[in-house]
């Protein structure tokens, strides 16, 4: 695709307003959806597009998030451009039927806005709910502020729909700290979206009746597997394909947005490896510690499923020493998400650094620069000590 450079529309809109701004700009046919807290503003804000007539979008108010994704489900497998969004509880709610998106191949967009789960009841930011869905099969991309929403709500929809993928994608934004957040973003122009998405033309659509199909039919020990190796392989793909999507997106906008990115990383010593917008306060940790004459570094991982192992081993070779931060618990388990990727990824491309896994944030915990700058100081400790005691550590936890 060769799409002509435009220049944005500089606005001030939290998160959830961009991500439906965006929504409004691509104008999907069907949004079914079921508003919780801290992802309610966008469809909120997008039921009143459809209501003032701005956009053209079948919205079905459903009854609860099982029955949003079920209706997603239903929407596209007939050959509709379909979109939700979620939070929390609700991506919990709709479990069952995620397996259902991914198996049947079917190119749904969810905009996720990451709430912690429950018990106790907490509204705000932590990474279960998406991290929770990483086996589901749907490509994951995680935004690093308000522009990035923006700008990841629109190239997921070409992501999910190119024909080497063709399965359901999430963008997830932290909520609250991105969601209801006010920042500066430059917004495309209209046609540019409706342009750069394209037209979308379904390959299996089931309301085609001159070439009748099922979607969903049993499938036992007979062909089951090679379908999951199927999904598979197409998860596979995607990682060419989120980077190919990138690099269209940042030809049209100067916005280049990689499968991970790195900050003052080249000749880092002691590096921080994240998702989220806990990335812009680690920023300021690095400097700060640059200052203090410390060779720290920040990896940025953008793009979580498919998880790119083979450029995160090499970005993070020949490190002194690492940490790995999680905004999610994998109870029972020596490490957490992200951290297990990161030491699968160094591990089968030959790499054992010294690093350590620490959680932090979680339920909407406040992470500040100087706490991150104590990570970095005490990777400094294990690049003269080595790693003493457990592995696992827990940021701003009282005993």
């Amino acid at each position: 695709m060769t799409l002509q450079k435009v220049k944005g529309i500089p606005v001030a809109l939290e998160g959830d307003r961009a991500v439906a701004e965006a929504m409004r700009q691509m104008n999907p046919d069907v949004v079914a959806a079921y508003p919780i807290t801290p992802q309610t503003e966008i469809v909120m804000r997008f039921s009143d597009f459809v209501a003032s007539g701005e956009v053209e979008t079948e919205f079905i108010p459903v009854e609860s998030e099982h029955a949003s994704m079920s209706a997603c489900i239903g929407a596209s497998a007939a050959g509709g451009r379909v979109q939700t969004a979620s939070s929390g509880a609700g991506i919990a709610l709709m479990w069952e039927v995620l397996w259902v998106a991914s198996g049947s191949r079917l190119p749904i967009v969810m905009h996720v806005v990451n709430r912690s789960l429950s018990a106790p009841l907490n509204i705000h930011c932590d990474h279960s709910d998406s991290i929770g869905m990483r086996d589901a099969g749907w490509v994951q991309l995680y935004d690093e502020d308000v522009q990035e929403a923006y700008d990841n709500a629109i190239q997921v929809v070409r992501i999910a729909e190119h024909p080497d993928v063709l399965l359901p994608t999430i963008h997830a934004l932290d909520g609250f700290i991105l969601g209801h957040s006010v920042e500066r973003l430059e917004k495309l122009p209209d046609e540019a979206v409706t342009e750069f998405i394209g037209t979308y033309t379904p390959a299996y659509p089931l309301l085609d009746v001159e070439h009748p199909l099922s979607y969903g039919p049993m499938d036992l020990q007979d062909y089951f597997f090679e379908h999951k190796r199927q999904q598979a392989e197409a998860m596979v793909h995607a990682l060419d394909v989120v980077a190919q999507v990138a690099e269209e997106y940042g030809d049209l906008t100067g916005r280049y947005h990689s499968l991970i990115e790195g900050y003052r990383l080249d000749d880092a010593d002691f590096v921080t490896v994240m998702l989220g917008s806990t990335v812009g306060t680690a920023k300021c940790a690095v400097d700060l510690m640059r200052e203090q004459g410390v060779k720290a570094g920040l990896l940025k991982i953008r793009c979580f499923r498919p998880f790119p192992a083979a450029a995160v081993a090499e970005a993070l070779a020949d490190r002194k020493a690492i940490a790995v931060l999680d905004r999610s618990l994998s109870f029972g388990a020596q490490i957490n998400p992200l951290c297990l990727e990161v030491i699968g990824a160094l591990y089968s491309h030959g790499f054992a650094p010294k690093l350590i896994n620490y959680v932090y944030g979680l339920g909407g915990r406040d992470t500040v620069p100087a706490q991150i700058c104590e990570i970095y100081q005490e990777l400094v400790r294990i690049d003269r000590e080595g790693v003493t005691g457990s592995v696992l550590r827990y940021l701003a936890v009282r005993d």
